[in-house]
């Protein structure tokens, strides 16, 4: 299952101990799982540039090996609707520690998932699904199966879930296309087994679903058997 080059963004990322969102996600769709398209960026006029190609409004998300937790360190910014606020957060993203650019992207919409994978000690790799975002670990509201999965396995999950309903259209929203959210979690499984010796956890967080589309809009892979604990 893993090719020559997810192998060697896995190799790349063994210093630090795990894949910058950039890479993280290019790995994520080589192997057909959807992530928004995405620009890694070093300098301002590449960031302007960018933003006018992807369109506003954006995401804009720091990079930099020294720092894990995106979101905790201030490092996400949302929302940014012309080129003077794409300006403002390139100067100050780019004091951060470690900076090694920008990932600028369009903003997604839909019911925010979280897909993660663990390799557990007993039963090996698995994989969770759950209401995500910044509430998940509030809710907790998770289901958990054994990796692979098949697709009977990921409607049993999501019928678990407390807050399911959300996915079915709540208050006359449109409902989460189930085929194309069981084709994200049947991938990101296999995807995990094919992997279960080379990292520790993948977390997809949010996984934002929609009647139209899945698309992963944050990912981060932890490698197995390091010590590198890089700052919050």
């Amino acid at each position: 299952m893993l090719t020559d080059e997810m192998t060697a963004i896995l190799d790349a990322a063994a210093e630090t101990g795990w894949v910058m969102e950039p890479e993280a996600k290019r790995l994520l769709s080589l192997v057909g799982i959807k992530v928004p398209p995405f620009a890694w960026i070093h300098t301002e006029a590449e960031a302007l540039q960018a933003g006018r190609r992807a369109g506003f409004p954006l995401a804009v998300k720091v990079v930099s090996p020294d720092i894990l937790h995106k979101s905790d360190a201030g490092g996400v910014a949302i929302g940014i609707k012309d080129t003077g606020e794409l300006t403002e957060v390139f100067n100050r993203f780019r004091t951060f520690p470690g900076f090694d650019g920008l990932l600028i992207e369009p903003m997604v919409s839909g019911v925010e998932l979280i897909v993660g994978g663990k390799v557990d000690y007993q039963f090996g790799p698995i994989v969770l699904v759950g209401i995500g975002g910044t509430s998940v670990e509030i809710y907790q509201d998770t289901a958990i199966r054994m990796a692979p999965l098949t697709e009977n396995d990921v409607r049993s999950m999501v019928a678990g879930l407390k807050a399911g309903k959300l996915l079915e259209g709540y208050r006359g929203a449109r409902p989460v296309d189930m085929g194309l959210l069981s084709q994200l979690l049947v991938r990101f499984s296999t995807v995990m087994t094919a992997m279960a010796e080379r990292v520790e956890s993948i977390d997809l967080n949010p996984v934002m679903c929609s009647d139209k589309d899945c698309i992963v809009a944050d990912a981060r892979i932890i490698l197995a058997s390091t010590n590198t604990q890089p700052a919050e």
